[in-house]
């Protein structure tokens, strides 16, 4: 049961940052916009679970970054 629930959001991640990625390169959503952020920051945070699960470390590594980055971008947004 654990299992399907770490794939399920691993394929939730990835179609997050890879669609947050495709609307933006064609021009649909901005790299700016809370949405491409937050699209970022839960498919970062699904792909920590699902890579650390598979003992993929160097990969939950780059997705902590990628959290970061994200909730980095996001306070920025909300400064005035």
């Amino acid at each position: 049961m654990y299992e399907i629930f770490v794939e399920t959001i691993g394929w939730i991640a990835s179609i997050l940052i890879v669609g947050a990625f495709a609307l933006n390169s064609f021009g649909k959503i901005s790299a700016t916009s809370k949405w491409y952020q937050l699209a970022n920051l839960v498919g970062g945070i699904f792909f920590i679970v699902n890579t650390v699960y598979h003992k993929a470390y160097p990969s939950a590594v780059v997705n902590v970054v990628w959290v970061i980055i994200a909730v980095s971008a996001l306070i920025k947004l909300r400064k005035p």
